[in-house]
């Protein structure tokens, strides 16, 4: 794990051929440890990636676990990834992703089989990014009515820490 986006890569550009490095996450760039774990999570409980439509929801411009979890996700076959969030958080080239943009969570999470709810990350984000915790609750926190519809046996992930209250509910 390193500060600098691209260290891994630059490591691995320098050590003898049979030796490997593994990416645990650099700095804004990805976090491959981590959507390595969920991908593990999601095919426990849903068997397959293909067929899967799966949301994710939250600070995807700040988010490197996101970037992770969409290259995953695309290489392993899901039929839809979906990013769900408010143009301030999302990257401007977030189509070119390999993903269908939504800024409604209503529609967004509509027949989803896995929900990914990220944390806002106050720390890496300007203070115009959300004009309150609150606001943002009332229009992307998940809370138990919203979550119905998603397809009925979704799965809720979240990488953690939880800011409960405010990507989602603590009933969820």
């Amino acid at each position: 794990r390193h500060n600098d986006s691209g260290a891994a890569n630059f490591i691995a550009t320098h050590v003898a051929p049979h030796i490997s490095v593994i990416n645990a996450g650099d700095g804004r760039h990805s976090h491959p440890t981590q959507a390595m774990l969920d991908m593990f999570t999601i095919r426990r409980h849903k068997q397959e990636f293909s067929g899967l439509k799966v949301a994710i929801v939250g600070d995807i411009l700040h988010s490197r676990v996101a970037r992770s979890q969409i290259l995953a996700l695309n290489t392993l076959g899901a039929e839809e990834v979906r990013v769900i969030a408010p143009k301030t958080l999302l990257p401007a080239d977030a189509d070119a992703l390999g993903v269908k943009v939504f800024h409604d969570l209503k529609h967004g999470i509509q027949d989803a089989d896995v929900v990914i709810m990220l944390r806002l990350q106050r720390e890496r984000m300007g203070n115009a990014m959300l004009p309150s915790e609150h606001e943002y609750f009332q229009l992307y926190g998940l809370t138990e009515e919203r979550l119905s519809a998603a397809h009925p046996d979704a799965i809720v992930m979240h990488p953690g820490p939880i800011n409960r209250g405010v990507e989602m509910d603590s009933q969820v």
